[in-house]
């Protein structure tokens, strides 16, 4: 499937942030690729640079592709409420970003896969679409022969990130998707308004 799987603090190094966690790599280069380094000389970007670059860094973050993100776009531009923040709310309600967010996997790219193959149930059923949206009172959890996965245990015992609208019970191994979270409970440096310009044009 077409997705990037090149190195990650490259991507990191070229928005200026550590977008896909923590990064000791990037900590020691944080400025952006390339041969010259720090004694590039970089013009002011142009303003569509910028509504590119916040888009692209969006998409990285949560691991989706263009089509895809056009698509959660189209849809947030046709519900009620503030455009950037629904599609951001849209980013944040599919299972890959929510099984990232319990702590069952140590990375978006990591949930993706742990969905694929197979190891998380929503409801009680087997979903293995990482793109599936939660709705509010769904019960996501990892499925019972999965439960002893070393990947999943370790990446749980070094979760300690708390959001007010996950809960998560480590005993069942199973957490519930409160509700679709309001802009300012999301943690990710994105400006919304940004990608809704671009797209706007």
């Amino acid at each position: 499937m077409a997705r990037y799987t090149g190195p990650k603090t490259k991507i990191a190094r070229k928005f200026g942030e550590a977008i896909f966690g923590e990064d000791k790599s990037f900590e020691k280069r944080n400025y952006p690729p390339g041969q010259h380094g720090n004694n590039r000389r970089r013009g002011k970007k142009s303003e569509y640079a910028i509504q590119l670059m916040e888009k692209q860094k969006a998409k990285y973050t949560y691991g989706i592709l263009e089509r895809q993100f056009r698509n959660l776009f189209d849809s947030a531009s046709r519900s009620k409420g503030i455009t950037g923040e629904v599609l951001l709310q849209l980013c944040e309600s599919r299972l890959d970003n929510v099984v990232y967010r319990m702590g069952i996997a140590p990375s978006r790219r990591g949930a993706r896969q742990l969905v694929s193959h197979r190891h998380i149930t929503v409801n009680g059923n087997i979903v293995n679409i990482p793109s599936y949206s939660l709705k509010a009172g769904d019960v996501i959890g990892v499925r019972e022969k999965s439960k002893s996965l070393q990947a999943i245990e370790a990446s749980l015992a070094k979760s300690s990130s708390v959001y007010e609208w996950i809960t998560w019970n480590g005993d069942l191994k199973e957490g519930t998707f409160i509700a679709v979270p309001e802009r300012i409970q999301i943690p990710e440096n994105i400006k919304e308004q940004l990608i809704v310009e671009l797209y706007s044009k």
